[in-house]
């Protein structure tokens, strides 16, 4: 069902790598064959963001066919220097995206700022300008592009494809200041594409998770008052 304050869009680019943790030890990297949950919220929250709510991805469309290439590349090393790497990209992608907000109940001090309506706006608005900041596809060298579309139309070339399973694959992070707790957590999911279409589950609801990183009891995440470090924008 399409909440009320769902947005749609088309994204898509050149290049998109959306890593496999499991290549990535031996300096590789090798995409995932569809996007993580994880990465299109990261193009979501590049369209437009602000830490009143939270994004849930409700629906991906891969528009069209996954393709890979190699990459012959040089990155730096910590010590200093060049090195000599493979990566394995995605190519000529482009994916319909659906996704709305809710507030995050871990924010009381921006409750004032709860108005669905004017973020709502604003977010359409964003993506008809193309977005708030940079979008990219996975990293940052793989440059994307957005614009509004409805979720559905147009032509892809999985429609009536049936159903393809990738396997166990990252979904995304528990953030402390989206779960409220002290701690940062990464989810495991079981991905699969129905003709085309990826319907997410949301972050609540995935049982394969587990704790990577705990902070102590004097750990606080960066708190906003209104007037000093946060303003209001009126639409």
């Amino acid at each position: 069902m399409v909440k009320r304050n769902t947005i749609q869009f088309r994204v898509y680019g050149k290049y998109a790598l959306f890593s496999d943790p499991i290549t990535r030890p031996g300096g590789e990297k090798f995409s995932y064959q569809v996007p993580t949950y994880q990465a299109v919220k990261g193009i979501v929250e590049s369209v437009y963001w602000k830490p009143t709510l939270i994004w849930y991805v409700d629906e991906i469309r891969i528009m069209k066919r996954i393709q890979t290439e190699s990459k012959g590349t040089r990155p730096i090393k910590m010590n200093g220097g060049n090195d000599l790497a493979y990566y394995t990209y995605l190519k000529d992608v482009e994916y319909q995206v659906s996704a709305h907000f809710e507030w995050n109940k871990h924010r009381p001090e921006l409750v004032s700022d709860c108005d669905e309506n004017k973020h709502h706006n604003i977010a359409k608005r964003s993506i008809r300008q193309g977005g708030r900041r940079d979008v990219f596809l996975g990293t940052r060298e793989c440059q994307a592009y957005v614009e509004p579309c409805v979720f559905g139309e147009g032509e892809s070339y999985y429609d009536n494809y049936g159903e393809i399973d990738f396997g166990m694959m990252f979904h995304g992070f528990d953030y402390p200041d989206e779960t409220g707790k002290n701690e940062l957590g990464v989810r495991l999911w079981q991905q699969k594409m129905e003709n085309g279409i990826i319907k997410f589950e949301e972050p609540g609801n995935i049982e394969r998770r587990r704790v990577i990183n705990e902070y102590g009891k004097n750990y606080n995440f960066k708190r906003f008052e209104e007037g000093v470090n946060f303003k209001i924008e009126l639409v």
